[in-house]
């Protein structure tokens, strides 16, 4: 065998080479594409959920906290916020979130302090809906701790 890389060995193995590696990531695209209805919890989305997001984005409840790992670190974590507070119940959790944003902002010392957004009952109700939805996302056990 020859010692010396031809301009044509080289050539093949680059051709070859990017036909490998494009072929892998367009089937590895195309596996994701796939599973994303069984991940995100697809079938489970309503216009409610939708609602809810809509007030999550119009609050900018982003600017403060963070869901499923996006977002500003000053206040908790909130993708599994109805797993911490509602028990796995959505009837408790609906009522917990109507109380606990009633009740903002909450005068504790050395605590950071939650605005009164004064939300309708269907925002709160909408809100609950889009944090149980988005609880039940297949995030990869994110956050690493059940407080966030």
């Amino acid at each position: 065998m020859n010692e010396k890389i031809t301009k044509n060995m080289a050539r093949n193995i680059y051709f070859g080479g990017s036909l490998f590696f494009i072929l892998l990531f367009v089937g590895l695209t195309v596996d994701t594409v796939k599973k994303f209805p069984e991940l995100t919890n697809e079938d489970k989305l309503t216009q409610s959920v939708a609602d809810g997001k809509h007030v999550w984005e119009k609050y900018n409840c982003v600017g403060c906290h963070t869901i499923m790992g996006e977002g500003a670190y000053y206040a908790p974590e909130l993708a599994n916020v109805f797993d911490r507070r509602g028990l796995k119940d959505e009837k408790t959790f609906k009522t917990y979130l109507s109380s606990w944003m009633a009740s903002q902002p909450l005068d504790i010392e050395n605590r950071r302090k939650m605005p009164q957004f004064n939300l309708t009952d269907k925002e709160v109700e909408d809100l609950a809906n889009f944090l149980i939805w988005t609880s039940r996302i297949d995030d990869n056990e994110w956050p690493p701790n059940i407080e966030g």
